[in-house]
């Protein structure tokens, strides 16, 4: 193969090469500008979505307060309210000159005020040692005692008890006070000291465990009394509970404590309580709203205004996430977003805080006219999605490019064979138009010496005779081999099986090419086994592949004169080995040895005659008859070619079997 004829391939390998690269870089820079674009739009997406839910959130808050509102202004005019849920952490209270009014009822743990409250408080009652009764003669309550039913007076009675019950305990009868405190407690609302009888008597009951040192009870009259706070059923000032609190939590640190959720409603109410009193001899506004920052957490606060009265709405955290935004929880799921409301200088209500990176969308309580913030940010798993998509935008690139590419290289491999056979096609009828010049100009030659007669001797006409003769054999047989070839590649060759001997076949094929004198100074050295070897093919066909094989083992071993060709029995197969001592063929060169149009780089070097379609065409015919033919070989050693053919497993020969 010419240099040019190298270097061609090589071009179009690297200029192939360089498109497919910039095919590869054009197409991921487009998939990068794409994901740019994706990125940008799934923000937008993302803030569009926050957006909406920010207004939709604003839209519904203000439809509740405005329900509240409208519920106040009710409540100030017809003097009662709606219903409210039973578990519901919020509250309506009314403010009037004659006392509070709530609803429900028992929501409130304290109130702010309480009608006929004693000058002195409830704290002081139990807290000092020695009890002091002003104003009251009670040397007949204890007569009035032993006679409950001559007690009229049920304040002048649970006085008394107070009284014995301090005084068992102090001379150290402890159960005696213990008994006193339970007669107290069946008196339950009646207030004694600014307290109910009912939380005294559990009151007095811990004093008397403390000093009996019993701590399973002291722990239990501490849990009592804590459920009796929180259940709002007795109605105290803010300073007892404080108190009755404190002392329930001291004995009963060791269990866990009701955490009091409603003690942010009564402070809430005690706020509103404080604005009514300190605006209701003025003229105000009509009422408002606001979130207000307790210190047991945040209450929503919304009062209106009507003469010397006021309506209010206290609500904690868990009413507005159950009540108002359980509502609004499956819009904000399918926006993917997330809310949090915040008072107006940062303090969270509800809801945590985005970070620094989650870009909220935001409406300030200055704008909306609500008591919060909003902020409105995106899930993760709603970015997730985005960036799942994202993931498999670049899978898609990715296995695009790697489409692109891998077509690519089978284009270019395809184009690289394509170009490969037509070399070789070009080789090809080179070598034919070789084959076809050498003996056409000795025949032209000869013959016309003969037509003008310029022979000097009948000796020299009889041996133009015969070279003739032979070069017309020679053009007959190449003819012939290019027709079998075309029908081979058309899949048109006729097969005519026979049962024969292959032996005979290849001692007889052996002979014919001896004296056809294409070999004149080599010699063959036939080996077969004794017995028959019996195979079923068509004997011309099979004779094409011999007749290969021989000129190929003559061509390529010019320093040797003899090839060997050795028949016998392997398994089931017939092994045909026809070795010479040649030239060789390279191992890089063996696999495509018996492609169509292939010559040996030996072949080429030492300018020996060809077409590359004989082992070509010995290949297919083997397998036509289900067989194979392989070559093992060493530069510089030799070739052997063994063609390897099924047993015929019929026992009867044709006729001319043997030949």
């Amino acid at each position: 193969m010419s240099s040019e004829g190298l270097r061609a391939p090589r071009q179009i390998r690297v200029v192939f090469l360089g498109v497919m690269l910039l095919l590869a870089a054009t197409l991921g820079w487009l998939g990068w500008r794409l994901l740019q674009q994706d990125q940008q739009l799934l923000g937008q997406r993302l803030a569009e979505r926050r957006e909406i839910a920010a207004d939709l959130t604003v839209a519904g808050l203000e439809k509740r307060l405005s329900s509240v509102e409208h519920d106040l202004s009710q409540v100030l005019v017809a003097g009662e309210a709606p219903k409210m849920p039973a578990e519901a952490d919020a509250v309506l209270v009314k403010f009037l000159p004659t006392g509070i009014r709530v609803w429900p009822q028992h929501r409130l743990v304290y109130y702010p005020e309480l009608p006929e409250a004693p000058e002195a408080p409830a704290t002081l009652f139990l807290a000092t040692d020695e009890l002091e009764f002003k104003k009251t003669d009670y040397s007949g309550a204890i007569a009035a005692l032993r006679e409950p039913a001559n007690s009229t007076d049920p304040k002048v009675r649970a006085a008394a008890l107070v009284r014995i019950a301090r005084n068992c305990l102090k001379n150290g009868q402890v159960q005696e006070s213990l008994k006193t405190y339970e007669q107290l407690a069946s008196l339950g609302p009646v207030p004694v000291g600014g307290m109910p009888a009912g939380l005294v008597a559990k009151a007095g009951a811990l004093a008397a465990f403390e000093q009996q040192k019993d701590q399973a009870a002291l722990t239990r009259t501490a849990l009592a009394l804590d459920r009796d706070l929180q259940s709002g059923h007795w109605p105290i000032t803010a300073a007892t509970y404080h108190y009755l609190a404190e002392l329930a939590g001291r004995w009963a640190r060791d269990t866990e404590v009701n955490p009091a959720p409603r003690v942010a409603l009564a402070e809430g109410v005690e706020w509103l309580w404080d604005r009514w009193r300190a605006t209701r001899d003025r003229t105000t506004s009509a009422g408002g709203r606001t979130s207000f920052d307790t210190p047991s957490g945040p209450v929503l606060l919304v009062w209106r205004f009507s003469g010397n009265t006021m309506a209010g709405f206290a609500a904690g955290a868990d009413y507005l996430a159950n009540q108002w935004l359980a509502n609004m929880k499956p819009l904000l799921d399918s926006q993917g977003v997330r809310l949090a409301l915040t008072t107006p200088d940062g303090r969270p209500v509800l809801g945590s805080a985005p970070g620094a990176d989650a870009h909220p969308s935001i409406r300030l309580s200055s704008a909306t006219q609500l008591p919060w913030t909003v902020q409105v940010f995106n899930t993760s798993d709603s970015q997730g999605a985005f960036r799942s998509r994202r993931g498999l935008l670049i899978a898609g690139m990715c296995v695009l490019l790697a489409l692109i590419l891998t077509g690519g290289w089978f284009v270019g491999r395809s184009v690289e064979r394509e170009l490969a056979v037509a070399r070789l096609q070009s080789d090809f009828v080179s070598a034919v138009s070789h084959e076809f010049r050498t003996p056409l100009t000795t025949l032209c030659q000869l013959s016309e010496l003969l037509r003008r007669g310029r022979v000097a001797s009948e000796q020299d006409r009889q041996q133009y005779y015969e070279l003739l003769h032979k070069e017309s054999d020679g053009l007959r047989r190449l003819v012939e081999g290019l027709l079998n070839f075309g029908r081979l590649q058309a899949g048109q060759m006729p097969y005519r099986f026979e049962k024969l001997d292959a032996a005979a076949l290849v001692r007889r094929s052996v002979a014919e090419f001896e004296q056809g004198q294409q070999a004149p100074k080599h010699r063959f050295e036939v080996e077969t086994a004794a017995e028959p070897a019996a195979v079923h093919a068509d004997p011309e066909a099979l004779r094409c592949v011999f007749w290969n094989l021989f000129e190929n083992a003559v061509k390529y071993s010019p320093d040797c004169d003899t090839v060997w060709v050795e028949l016998a029995r392997n398994g089931r197969h017939i092994e045909i080995a026809v070795r010479d001592r040649g030239v060789g063929i390279p191992p890089s060169e063996q696999r495509r040895i018996f492609e169509r149009f292939v010559r040996g780089s030996a072949a080429r070097e030492s300018n020996v005659r060809g077409t590359g379609i004989g082992l070509a065409m010995a290949r297919q015919i083997v397998r036509a008859h289900g067989g194979d033919i392989t070559v093992e070989s060493e530069p510089g050693k030799g070739s052997t070619f063994r063609v390897l053919l099924p047993v015929s497993t019929e026992r009867k020969f044709t006729t001319d079997e043997h030949g």
